[in-house]
Formats: structure tokens, C-alpha cells, sequence
């Protein structure tokens, strides 16, 4: 169990696809709990294990304690709904950066659990805006590409800006 270092945008790791997961053994459940405590380090509410440079597709999502941490493994989405929502999104690879991104408003989504079982799961709301999210990421696709083009370079000259700063500092 250990908070690992999180891979920085623009790291060329965010934009490549993870591979499905085979082996459901301790080498799986460790890295779920390594997932979950880098995660709450960040801060953040979801993770992938790219995010960490492993391209593997986990992602584990808690949005309060008291609710709980979820981990998905090889999740998809099977279903959306045509209502579409927005909502402000970021990355533990791009933190102090944030921008109103629109996906559909809920999903059902199919994954398994740490222990190899198939389940599906339906969600709207904020729920539904993390599971696209992380698994946009394990298909290769950062957040940011989700924007406009304007908004996309915007929040990247942001993040640059914000870097160059904390270098400094």
C-alpha cells in the first residue's frame, strides 16, 4: 500500500489506451488500494491506473468517505442516456485546472469486480460524469479533448502557466 506518483499532462501515457485486465489476483487488489490512497492524496475523487503509468483498466472512484470508494475493473459503457449534462471536470494529472465539459446526463455501465465478476451498474449525476470521465481515460482520451478548441488551449496555457509558477516557488 502506497501513494504513487501521478504521470503529468502532457505525458504521452495519458493518451494511450489500457489494456484489459486478465490476472484477478493480490498484485490487482494492491493496486486498487494504492489507486484509492494516491487518489485522496491528490486530491481527487477518481483515478485510473494510467494515471499512475500503468496501463491497465481500473479506476477507482470515491466521491465522499462516508459513501465509500468503488473499484471497476474493465468497465464500459453499455447504455447513455440522450439527456445531456455539464459539469466541471479535471485530472489528478492536470491539477488547479478545471472546465465545463458536457456528457450524456446518466449511464449503465458493465465492469468487474476485484474478484472477476461481471456487473452491471446505472448512474446519473456526478456518477455518471466520473465513470465517463475514467473511462474515457482508459480508452486513451484526457479529459481536454472533450473541449472546444479555444477551451482546450486555454486550459492548457493555464496549466503550463500554473506550473512554470510552482517551479519557481
Amino acid at each position: 500500500m502506497a501513494i504513487r506518483p501521478i504521470v503529468r499532462f502532457p505525458s504521452p501515457l495519458l493518451n494511450q489506451k489500457a489494456e484489459t485486465v486478465s490476472m484477478f489476483d493480490t498484485t490487482l487488489a494492491a493496486l486498487a488500494t494504492d489507486l484509492l490512497e494516491t487518489m485522496r492524496a491528490a486530491p481527487g475523487i477518481g483515478i485510473t491506473a494510467p494515471h499512475v503509468g500503468i496501463l491497465q483498466r481500473i479506476t477507482v472512484i470515491e466521491l465522499d468517505r462516508e459513501t465509500g470508494a468503488k473499484t471497476y475493473v474493465n468497465p464500459e459503457v453499455v447504455w447513455h442516456s440522450d439527456t445531456p449534462s455539464k459539469h466541471a471536470e479535471g485530472s489528478v494529472s492536470m491539477p488547479g485546472i478545471s472546465e465545463d465539459v458536457e456528457r450524456p446526463h446518466a449511464v449503465r455501465i458493465r465492469y468487474q469486480t476485484l474478484r472477476g465478476e461481471t456487473l452491471e451498474e446505472e448512474a446519473d449525476g456526478l456518477m455518471a460524469v466520473c465513470l465517463q470521465h475514467e473511462i474515457d481515460q482508459l480508452d486513451g482520451i484526457f479529459w481536454t479533448q472533450r473541449l472546444s478548441r479555444l477551451k482546450r488551449e486555454r486550459a492548457v496555457k493555464k496549466f503550463e502557466k500554473l506550473s512554470r509558477e510552482q517551479t519557481r516557488n
